[in-house]
């Protein structure tokens, strides 16, 4: 398919084959398409509700245990606070006053939010089985 760096398709058989050269949106296509069976492709079960039909593919959940994502989070929570505080006069004037409180509740949250995740990630270490026997 490809020869160097010049891209061409080969279209039909034998002595009359036909060159062509692709473009580069055509070229990225082809190169998502052969990228996308690399993974493999799930069951997918087609199910018809009424005058519907839906797809449905077999598959696992996530491995996630959520302590980045509630990081993250938590720390832009104070990024916003931290940079609301400066800015309290006017956020009083304006009655806006509750965006600094709001930050302040996201980011306690947050913490609280960590320390959960923390204790959940540690249970599923030292019981591995212990999330797949409950969806089972």
């Amino acid at each position: 398919m490809t020869d160097g760096d010049d891209w061409t398709i080969r279209e039909g058989d034998g002595p009359a084959t036909v060159e062509r050269k692709l473009g580069h949106r055509e070229r990225e296509r082809l190169e998502r398409a052969a990228r996308r069976h690399d993974f493999g492709r799930p069951e997918v079960t087609e199910l018809e509700i009424g005058n519907t039909t839906h797809r449905v593919a077999e598959v696992e959940p996530m491995d996630v245990d959520g302590v980045r994502t509630m990081v993250v989070g938590t720390i832009v929570w104070g990024v916003a606070a931290l940079a609301l505080v400066p800015f309290v006069g006017t956020l009083e004037e304006s009655d806006r006053m509750w965006w600094l409180w709001a930050a302040v509740a996201g980011f306690g949250l947050g913490c609280i939010g960590i320390e959960y995740c923390r204790r959940r990630r540690n249970a599923l270490r030292i019981q591995p089985g212990r999330r797949r026997a409950a969806i089972d």
